[in-house]
């Protein structure tokens, strides 16, 4: 895939799914929304205040008899609901709406009535780049923080799976440090790259090519590769960047949207559904391409 258009014509293939959105009182996540629906690749219901979702369908001319709407404007009770959802089967998939992330989050992590699977809860974004040749998925940029070994694996893992479901076949993965050279005794994060890349050879990372460590530019420039002499068959070719954690993730994240004007999708995934966990600075493409992912995502569970 070159293009995330590509996600669009597949959730297209796969048809509409029900998303279950928690405190749907949002603007932009519901004009997103209804782009979805009129593009039938899901059915909503939308749980949040009735009236103030009533307000914004008319100032944006949305036919709310296209909905199911579900009273219930305390953010951590709408956030448990739409997981009820999912637990009862009335609902594919689920995203955020007008609440604190924490807030949200909690209510998928609620051990009776939330959506964990023993699974680690990982990020994953897809990014459109342009000039760049194909999509390029990284990882984590919004759930954890500082990665352990056996962490990373499960945050590997988890974004190979996506990639197998987008038809990425035998994703290569990059193990992203400041070097490409394993230094124990200043970089430990080049060593956890060189066990990773172990692990996968010894069949504990399915479905991938696992390799590193790679600083960002070897990794998806093979004229780079070249030039420093680094030897790999995923140098230059990486289809999955691993961030060694939280703020190197977050700002490759917002390098590439800012500075690159790259598009982006990007779900939580480890639960029982997707998890469509968008921010309010994303934009409205964002928004609606992260529930076309969700919806290729959602036919795996």
């Amino acid at each position: 895939m070159k293009e995330l258009k590509e996600i669009l014509s597949l959730a297209k293939s796969i048809g509409p799914k029900i998303i279950a959105v928690a405190k749907a009182e949002d603007e932009e996540v519901f004009l997103a929304l209804d782009q979805a629906r009129r593009e039938k690749i899901i059915q909503g219901i939308l749980v949040g205040s009735k009236d103030e979702i009533k307000k914004l369908a008319d100032k944006n001319k949305i036919n709310l008899s296209e909905y199911e709407l579900v009273e219930e404007p305390d953010g951590l009770k709408a956030s448990l609901l739409c997981s009820q959802l999912i637990n009862q089967g009335k609902a594919d998939l689920m995203m955020k709406g007008l609440l604190d992330t924490g807030i949200f989050m909690r209510g998928i992590l609620d051990k009776e009535k939330g959506l964990t699977t023993g699974k680690l809860l990982t990020h994953v974004a897809v990014f459109e780049i342009p000039d760049f040749p194909r999509l390029l998925l990284l990882t984590d940029a919004a759930i954890n923080i500082a990665p352990t070994l056996l962490e990373k694996a499960q945050i590997i893992q988890n974004a190979v799976d996506l990639a197998l479901s987008l038809g990425i076949e035998n994703p290569k993965v990059a193990c992203i440090a400041a070097m490409e050279k394993v230094n124990p005794e200043k970089m430990p994060v080049t060593v956890d790259a060189a066990c990773l890349s172990m692990m996968s050879k010894r069949g504990q990372i399915k479905g991938a090519i696992v390799d590193g460590p790679f600083a960002l530019d070897n990794a998806t420039s093979e004229e780079s590769a070249e030039i420093k002499g680094v030897k790999s068959p995923i140098a230059g070719k990486a289809d999955i960047l691993l961030c060694p954690d939280i703020e190197t993730g977050n700002v490759i994240y917002k390098t590439l949207i800012e500075f690159a004007k790259a598009k982006c999708a990007a779900i939580v995934l480890g639960t029982k559904a997707p998890v469509v966990l968008t921010s309010r600075a994303d934009s409205h493409e964002t928004k609606f391409m992260s529930i076309a992912l969700g919806v290729v995502e959602s036919r795996q569970d």
